[in-house]
């Protein structure tokens, strides 16, 4: 099915669409979506017409900003109109806008930024590798990660306060849209892939608009996530993975279940328009620049930065565009208050910024009294940069898992981390390298798989110099065992055999918008190279009989309930558990017999008689399985690094 031509929709339109349909329409509904998207033709003054037989025609007139964002936007020709079946199909078959295109202006902040980008993701960040090619990425402030240097007497303030406030309690009106959030995901997830159409889609959506109208964002972002998920995975996008669907129920049911009790934390309540607040004035150095892609059409870039007291910042430039978009952006002029940079040009240089706005998550904002100066930069050797490279990885990954800063927001919200590594050599999809100086065994994946982008073809050329010394900045991936995703590498002070690049480089090379050449390698061979590749041994993911529980999951979220209750009736439950059993895993164990028994319960009412059971207690056995797994999956990398 092609939707090009259709505009974006907004979830709140579509959800009362549907719900104006009777049920019989409401049974016919997956089957007329699948024909709108090959029926759609260009009308006049920009409108969208889609034909269904002679006397129908639905008309779609989307607003000034390219989206239809009330239902007298869309209309169609029946006599059942506006609660006619033509019409909730073209809606369906549109693609869904993000809350930040059609969003009525509020308060303006003291800065602005473009849509919140990954990978993974989740799952919206197609470089992440829990997320899906295409998926628009959460927006979840999280802590910024320092640099590896102490705090400094004197200079600027930290980004985010050490200790941030408590979030405010929740209004009844929070608490309703949060338990409205919980029916709707448990029924989609009982539901499944296999049936969860778009009239389940359409129940979330609405439960979704109910929390973004009671001010939850953070919640509304994630229904979203779901939903994208359940379109592609119905439609057999290729870049849809189920791992990726399956993490994103469990930060739906996780986040509406703690509204629902009237407790929620910062990433159910969050991710609105970024709040920037005063940060004084900044001395910053670029350390490396990013192309930043999202599902949604977006397409930009992230540059990267370290203050003088060891703070991570980002100054990103994100827009409608795509991959276009973010080849382009990486030298395109900085937007802040007057500098006149481009963004190539601040990766190696930095900023003295007066009267700087911040984002908790370290976002500089281009508000109207910033003012910046271009300064001189500094290689990744002298300070503030070289600190980031300082620091024992296994204790900045310790503290980066500690305060939960590689989440899968993508790029947001996963702390850099910087290291000194031996090439050892190429391996399935990535290269295995040692930290120097009695370091851990550790992955380079590349941090991007579109094949426009240079990662994978940089992380080839490099694993074909065993023994290269190499200092590389990258994002550790929280989902595989020691993984690293590196977007900058440079060579190793003092070392012979390393990386040699020209003065104007800075002692760095941005892997997502440059290439390494031959002549930036050593010319001459190695005295020894390592042949130690299987020293890596196996991942312990892989290993683990977690995998069981992981499988079990997905199933539950492809096929929905009956799929885990046919599983559970074809085998012995204590068989399947008894692999857990005798790995220590004695809750997951539990906690799967649990999920399988009740998929299986089938209650029945006074005269015997089957009847529906309820999605509740289904999903948050669920949901107690999958929060246990990634907690467990987390202590199982967090050991990696050490």
């Amino acid at each position: 099915m092609s939707t090009a031509l259709l505009p974006p929709v907004a979830p709140e339109v579509l959800a009362e669409a549907v719900e104006q349909l009777t049920a019989r329409l409401r049974r016919k509904l997956d089957a007329a979506v699948a024909e709108c998207g090959e029926r759609a033709v260009p009308g006049p003054d920009g409108t969208v017409e889609v034909r269904f037989g002679e006397d129908t025609l639905v008309t779609l007139r989307p607003g000034p900003s390219g989206t239809v964002t009330a239902p007298e936007q869309a209309v169609c020709t029946c006599l059942l109109a506006p609660r006619c079946l033509h019409r909730a199909a073209v809606l369906g078959a549109a693609p869904l806008a993000d809350p930040e295109t059609h969003a009525p202006e509020g308060p303006t902040a003291t800065g602005t930024d473009g849509p919140d980008h990954p990978g993974h993701d989740g799952p919206d960040h197609p470089g992440h590798p829990g997320g899906a090619t295409g998926s628009a990425v959460p927006p979840a402030p999280a802590p910024t990660g320092r640099a590896g240097a102490e705090p400094a007497t004197s200079g600027p303030p930290p980004a985010a306060p050490a200790d941030p406030e408590p979030a405010p309690a929740l209004t009844p009106a929070q608490v309703r849209a949060g338990a409205a959030l919980w029916q709707a995901a448990a029924g989609a997830l009982s539901a499944g892939v296999t049936a969860g159409g778009s009239v389940v889609q359409a129940e979330l959506l609405r439960a979704a608009h109910t929390a973004r109208l009671a001010g939850l964002p953070g919640a509304e972002a994630a229904a979203l996530r779901v939903v994208r998920g359940l379109r592609s995975a119905r439609e057999r996008d290729p870049g849809q993975r189920l791992g990726d669907l399956t993490a994103a129920f469990r930060e739906l049911l996780a986040a509406a279940a703690l509204l629902a009790a009237g407790s929620a934390g910062s990433g159910a309540a969050g991710g609105g328009r970024r709040a920037y607040g005063q940060g004084g004035s900044l001395r910053v150095h670029g350390l490396c620049r990013e192309p930043v892609l999202s599902a949604t059409g977006y397409g930009g870039v992230a540059t990267h930065l370290v203050g003088s007291d060891g703070v991570f910042y980002t100054l990103s430039d994100v827009r409608p565009g795509g991959l276009a978009r973010a080849q382009g952006a990486g030298s395109a002029s900085v937007a802040l208050g007057g500098a006149v940079l481009d963004h190539a040009g601040l990766a190696r240089g930095g900023l003295l910024i007066a009267g700087a706005t911040v984002s908790a998550d370290g976002r500089l904002g281009a508000g109207r009294g910033v003012r910046a100066t271009p300064l001189r930069g500094v290689d990744w050797s002298e300070e503030p940069a070289a600190a980031v490279f300082a620091r024992p990885v296994h204790e900045a990954m310790a503290e980066a898992l500690d305060t939960g800063t590689t989440g899968t927001t993508g790029t947001t919200g996963t702390a850099l981390l910087g290291c000194d590594v031996e090439v050892l050599g190429a391996r399935e999809d990535h290269l295995l390298v040692r930290v120097r100086g009695g370091g851990p065994l550790v992955r380079l994946a590349a941090a991007h798989p579109h094949p426009e982008l240079p990662y994978a073809a940089n992380l080839r050329r490099i694993g074909a110099y065993p023994g290269l010394a190499l200092r590389v900045l990258g994002r550790p991936d929280p989902d595989r065992a020691a993984t690293l995703r590196p977007l900058a590498v440079g060579p190793v002070p003092d070392e012979p055999r390393t990386l040699r690049l020209p003065e104007d480089r800075r002692g760095r090379v941005d892997l997502g918008y440059e290439r390494l050449q031959g002549d930036h390698f050593p010319r001459e061979a190695p005295d020894d190279v390592p042949d130690d590749l299987a020293a890596a041994g196996p991942d312990p993911l892989a290993e683990a009989p977690l995998w069981r529980i992981r499988r079990l999951l997905e199933s539950g979220v492809a096929g929905g309930r009956r799929a885990i209750a046919e599983a559970a009736r074809g085998t012995d439950r204590a068989a399947s558990a008894t692999p857990l059993r005798r790995a220590g895993l004695v809750a997951a164990a539990e906690l799967a017999e649990a999920l399988t028994a009740e998929a299986d319960r089938r209650p029945r009412d006074a005269f015997g008689r089957l009847v529906d059971a309820s999605a509740d207690g289904y999903a948050r056995a669920w949901l107690a399985s999958a929060v246990h797994l990634a907690a467990a999956e987390r202590s199982l990398v967090a050991a990696t690094w050490s």
